[in-house]
């Protein structure tokens, strides 16, 4: 058998992994060089998260990071990660806008497409495959891994053979678990060698300790190609350490022939850049074992945790992870990877909340009509049946979801002019707003800025304020993006900050109109989750006004004084450390929650309170309100859904529980609590 060969994931799966892909082009350059000399089968760099997170938060154009990285690695192929008939985005898009993201894609730097499908329908790989042909690019065809009654060794390999069929280079297994057990890997190599004479290449994260373990055993089997990472990088819910593959198979038949000075030099080089994330680093380190018995990915069991502590429910995880197990059954068996298991996930927490299937949402009854593609085995038919009455459907689909979609590139692209108020635009910038339509705008908007700028210094957290006595001003200083401000918060509330040191005293920026009251500033950089106060309503000092998210936790700012509380800026808005963020007395009006972009909602109050004579509709879970389904005033009878909202990323319709007409109390946009009064019905 020929030497093992390594793929690594340290540009992007590794901290995709450990600090949410936060990791900007800057910080891959400076090594670029050494890794393309490395003697790497091929370089992980692009796909997953990697859209989103430059766009959403480092004001990258992340077509642009592909150039760079290519014309700085020129002698080593770049991988990217791709959903079929996904691409990187949560729906199923058109034939057309596959092709030509493919070709943009292999164009502008791709080599290799890992190509793999949230439920293993070979169906969803057709459009991506015959667009990778046309390039000339290598096609690998992955297999997700997972751990049903279902999902066993000899239906692995004959789903590698209908692979073959579809014209893959190579087949990768995809553990995104790291439920793939040393022995059982094994066994799987060894079958699907037997379907096939392909390259098998194997993707375990370490999640569960198991990984190195995993790699050695399918290595003894003939996989030809192992998935790990630079060691900086690696462990936890990342990937197997790239030198300590090199070091075990050293001297054997498997032997790499890397050169382990050089790896380590990468390795010390990153090691250098994960302190400029440390903020966004996961508290998970370890092994997390809770994953052998729930079969849950780690990422999934994290984020369920997150959920359930928003909706108040934090104590019902063990019931949660039981529903999973009944939920996958009933859609199916699908692998638990994105968008599947968000999917799965969120129902099982919309049964534990409300009763078995009584809620389901949006993307729940997609999947159970069909409109993901075909799921390994048969679905619940009494679920089923539910999820087509919910979308007015007579029956589940069972062609390819993709052939129901038309052609939509020039649609995509006209729309993209208009945003851009431009005749000509980019491929490049068309497929951009076609896989994230909410926030590309904005990036747009931005992206002559130029990236963010991350630094040591930004994980260190601000110091906390020195305690005074009554009467007293506060002072502090705190570090915002690399510069010094001193802070002095006076008895009444009202915030100056100066260039620390020196340099006089300026108001604070007065954001959303403050005007005299006693103003509370954010006291950390993070997105204002939700009000905890009714606008104008009186609070006392000490009472909590507004829920911050800030470094993936939820943290209350508290009233700073009694009186009328004004807020100066809107649910959802991404704040700076000491931005003003509300106000106690004062004549400010309130700011209204912005609007979802692409449709400004109806005329609706800030935070309207119901008026005491009417049919009140709360939110049943903390959420965002998406968009209306009827009009304000309008007649409606009971059962018809007025309002949708999105929580724990999907989408759930809220219906009337009277005839009337609706009053909506939240404008579109806002995050509301649950059981927070929405509409109410006169």
């Amino acid at each position: 058998m020929p030497n093992v060969k390594l793929t690594d994931l340290v540009l992007r799966d590794a901290h995709q992994s450990l600090f949410a892909t936060r990791m900007v082009t800057a910080d891959m350059l400076p090594i670029c060089g050494k890794l393309d000399q490395a003697g790497f089968f091929a370089l992980e760099a692009w796909g997953g998260a990697t859209f989103d997170s430059c766009i959403r938060f480092l004001n990258e154009d992340p077509w642009e990071r592909l150039k760079k990285l290519k014309k700085a690695m020129p002698n080593t192929k770049i991988m990217m990660l791709l959903r079929g008939q996904n691409l990187l985005g949560y729906r199923h898009y058109a034939d057309d806008v596959v092709a030509k993201f493919v070709e943009y894609a292999a164009k502008d730097g791709v080599d290799i497409f890992r190509i793999f499908d949230a439920v293993n329908d070979p169906r969803n790989f057709k459009a991506a495959t015959d667009a990778a042909k046309k390039t000339g690019k290598h096609i690998q065809a992955a297999i997700s891994y997972a751990v049903t009654p279902f999902h066993t060794i000899e239906k692995y390999a004959e789903l590698a053979k209908q692979y073959v069929d579809i014209g893959a280079d190579s087949i990768a297994i995809k553990d995104m678990s790291g439920l793939l057990k040393p022995y059982e890997a094994y066994n799987l190599v060894k079958a699907i060698k037997k379907v096939t004479d392909l390259p098998v290449e194997i993707h375990s994260h370490a999640t569960t300790g198991m990984s190195v373990a995993t790699l050695v055993k399918a290595a003894e089997a003939g996989a030809e190609i192992l998935d790990t990472t630079i060691s900086s990088l690696s462990m936890g819910t990342s990937h197997s350490p790239t030198e300590t593959m090199v070091e075990i198979f050293r001297g054997t038949e498997y032997d790499t022939g890397l050169d382990i000075k050089l790896l380590l030099e990468i390795a010390a080089y990153f090691r250098e850049v994960r302190k400029n994330y440390k903020k966004f680093e996961s508290s998970f380190l370890g092994a997390d074992t809770r994953i052998l018995a729930s079969q849950v990915p780690g990422g999934m069991l994290s984020n369920l945790e997150s959920q359930l502590k928003e909706q108040g429910a934090s104590d019902k995880i063990d019931a949660v992870l039981k529903e999973i197990a009944v939920v996958q059954k009933d859609a199916g068996y699908p692998p638990l990877v994105t968008p599947t298991s968000q999917i799965v996930g969120t129902q099982a927490v919309f049964n534990v909340l409300f009763g078995s299937y009584t809620r389901l949402s949006g993307e729940f009854q997609d999947l159970m009509a069909g409109k993901y593609g075909a799921c390994p085995a048969s679905k619940n038919p009494e679920v089923v049946k539910k999820a087509l009455e919910g979308l007015k459907m007579e029956k589940e689909i069972t062609h390819r979801p993709a052939d129901d979609i038309p052609p939509e590139y020039d649609k995509l692209e006209a729309e993209t002019k208009k945003l851009l108020e431009t005749d000509t635009v980019s491929a490049e910038d068309v497929l951009t707003y076609a896989m994230f339509p909410k926030v590309a705008p904005n990036f747009f908007k931005k992206r002559a800025e130029g990236p963010v700028v991350f630094k040591p210094e930004d994980a260190a957290p601000a110091a906390a304020p020195a305690a005074r006595a009554p009467g007293q001003a506060e002072k502090y200083n705190v570090n915002v993006n690399g510069t010094n401000y001193a802070v002095v918060v006076s008895p009444a509330g009202t915030v100056a900050v100066s260039a620390a040191p020196g340099g006089a005293a300026q108001a604070a920026p007065a954001a959303g109109g403050s005007s005299g009251g006693a103003v509370i500033p954010a006291p950390v950089a993070g997105t204002i989750l939700r009000y905890a106060a009714n606008e104008g309503a009186e609070v006392q000092k000490g009472d909590t006004v507004i829920i911050i998210e800030s470094m993936k936790m939820e943290l209350e700012i508290k009233s700073i004084a009694a009186g009328k509380i004004h807020f100066l800026v809107p649910a959802g808005t991404q704040v700076a450390a000491q931005q003003p963020v509300a106000e106690i007395g004062g004549g400010a009006a309130p700011v209204a929650p912005a609007p979802v972009a692409e449709a400004p909602a109806p005329a609706a109050p800030a935070v309207a309170a119901p008026s005491g004579a009417d049919t009140v509709i709360p939110a049943p879970v903390a959420g965002t309100i998406l968009r209306y389904a009827v009009n304000e005033g309008e007649q409606v009878a009971s059962g018809t859904t007025i309002i949708i909202i999105e929580s724990m990323k999907m989408e759930l319709e809220i219906k009337s529980t009277a005839a009337g007409k609706v009053h909506f109390l939240t404008p579109t946009g806002m995050q509301v609590a649950s059981q927070q009064p929405i509409a109410e019905i006169g």
